[in-house]
């Protein structure tokens, strides 16, 4: 395992975020296309999720996430992501779970 020291650590922005909209992706069969509003300060972001497999369309609507931010975007089946929800992750991969704040708190609050 690689270690990261503290500095590296703080350039990382994550935020919490609401799904909004929840779109299949043509030729795809894993990923969706989310709508993620992540509070007043950031807005709205269009992410890719290869989570398809585990989650119904109507499972993610309005379930809040974990959002990495300041990812640099990536094209992903023609559609710019811009940015990742955090999942965990089994080590065989059979099970994906979004990762959600234990308790309510409001879109866009900072992960730290």
């Amino acid at each position: 395992m690689e270690e990261i020291n503290f500095n590296e650590w703080k350039k990382l922005d994550l935020r919490v975020g609401r799904i909004l909209k929840v779109e299949d992706i043509e030729g795809a069969d894993k990923l969706y296309k989310l709508e993620i509003n992540v509070g007043d300060k950031i807005g709205k972001r269009i992410v890719c999720a290869g989570i398809k497999k585990f989650y119904e369309k109507k499972e993610l609507k309005g379930k809040k996430c974990i959002l990495f931010v300041n990812l640099a975007p990536r094209m992903m089946k023609g559609i710019e992501s811009q940015g990742m929800i955090l999942a965990s992750v089994s080590e065989d991969e059979s099970k994906i779970r979004l990762i959600q704040p234990e308790k309510d708190v409001e879109v866009g609050s900072k992960i730290r």
